[in-house]
């Protein structure tokens, strides 16, 4: 059996991916594989509300695993790329809330990582970046996809033109980034965005989810057939009765949702 590089705990209703490759997370196959076991594990999990994507204080990741990478034949990567995608896809498909707490480095792999979360909090020292055309390659694992969605073309192509380094003030500014906290403080600062999900409408922040991510990738029109499907079928659910008749006895943001 291969070594376990990825663990997940649940606390509280709030899983944790913990990435475990010292020293610096390198993103093997086995670890690729892992985290997509990982994701779909909390995903089908009844008892998760929330996901934090954490790599420890050291690192979060510093990229893919280049030594092993380096080996690699075209036609080794034909066969490969897909897989490593489908990884990814996981993790941006579970449908809760998700966020990635980042420290150190998230770098190639690891920035691409960190963009499948809904949200990212990283520590004041962290450096993100996209530097895989300095080794004469291009990001295989979404980040050419994934960044211009997020940060907007140009700024985009800036990163990934040029391969460096950004630092965590320069993510916050260009919107990479969602919060910047002192260096210790991240995981912490990850848990607490999570734990406001726990007792949520778990339907309706999957409909929510699955309304915006689905209707970025299309056009006006399609995205709001795909937001009035989705606000149609929480009207199915038990949290929708309990969030209206609690707002009509007792006002908004005081009802208790079971979940369902």
């Amino acid at each position: 059996m291969s070594e376990q590089y990825v663990h997940v705990e649940v606390e509280a209703g709030v899983a944790t991916i913990r990435i475990d490759r010292p020293k610096m997370n390198p993103l093997s196959i086995a670890v690729q594989d892992q985290i997509g076991a990982a994701a779909r594990q909390v995903s089908a999990d009844d008892e998760v509300a929330a996901v934090v994507l954490y790599g420890g204080e050291t690192a979060f990741a510093a990229g893919a695993d280049i030594k092993e990478m380096a080996r690699m034949t075209y036609t080794d990567m034909v066969d490969r790329a897909p897989i490593i995608q489908e990884c990814f896809a996981a993790v941006a498909k579970i449908p809760k809330p998700t966020i990635a707490a980042v420290s150190g480095y998230a770098l190639g792999a690891g920035c691409e990582l960190a963009l499948c979360c809904d949200f990212r909090v990283t520590s004041k020292e962290a450096r993100w970046g996209q530097p895989e055309v300095l080794l004469g390659v291009i990001p295989g694992a979404g980040g050419s996809q994934r960044l211009p969605r997020l940060i907007g073309t140009s700024k985009a192509k800036d990163l990934i033109f040029s391969g460096r380094m950004i630092d965590a003030q320069e993510a916050l500014e260009i919107g990479l980034v969602d919060e910047v906290v002192e260096t210790g403080e991240v995981y912490a600062a990850a848990q607490k965005r999570m734990a406001r999900y726990v007792h949520g409408p778990a339907y309706a922040l999957r409909a929510a989810k699955e309304a915006i991510d689905r209707g970025i990738e299309t056009n006006l029109d399609a995205g709001l057939a795909i937001e009035a499907m989705q606000f149609a079928g929480v009207f199915a659910t038990r949290d929708r009765e309990i969030g209206m008749t609690s707002f009509v006895q007792d006002g908004p943001g005081k009802a208790e949702f079971e979940g369902r």
